[in-house]
Formats: structure tokens, sequence, C-alpha cells
């Protein structure tokens, strides 16, 4: 799976992390449609810490498309309230 962080780089992760990726998603959907700005302050962070740890860069000369694109690392919560809803971003 390819994983893009806008405005960074592209991460190649395992099939084998979707489950933890969706726990995490998860987190932040719970915590960005309450509103919760202590939790989405903890919780987004993890999910991008978990792409860039886990996830092996895409190199800049390999063109590949990207399965799912996270908003930028600095999102508030605000904006993190459009986007991330419902099912969250990751699609099932």
């Amino acid at each position: 799976m390819i994983v893009r962080i806008s405005g960074e780089d592209q991460y190649r992760l395992a099939d084998s992390d979707a489950d933890e990726l969706n726990e995490l998603d998860a987190a932040v959907v719970r915590a960005a449609e309450s509103q919760d700005e202590a939790g989405f302050g903890v919780a987004y962070p993890a999910l991008i810490e978990f792409v860039r740890t886990r996830g092996e860069v895409v190199p800049d000369d390999e063109l590949e498309g990207s399965d799912l694109i996270l908003p930028p690392a600095d999102i508030t919560l605000v904006e993190a309230g459009e986007e991330f809803t419902g099912e969250g971003l990751i699609p099932d």
C-alpha cells in the first residue's frame, strides 16, 4: 500500500500494517468528530509517525499512485474536521 503525506513523501507500507493503520485512523476520526483538541493532538501525530516509521520512502524517480493521501502533519483540528469524518480517510 502506498501512503502519501501531503507536502512530504510517499511511503510504501506492508499490507499487514493495514489493521493498525485503520485503528489509528479511527482514533483520529473520533477526536475530530468530537472536537477533542487534546485527543487529536495525540492521535494524528501517532498516525503520521506510524506511516513514517513503518513505511519505506518511495524514491522520487518511482512513479506510484497513492492508495491513501493524508493531510499535512500540521493540519489543525478545524481543518481535520472537514477531512476526517464518517469512515475516515482509509477506504474499506
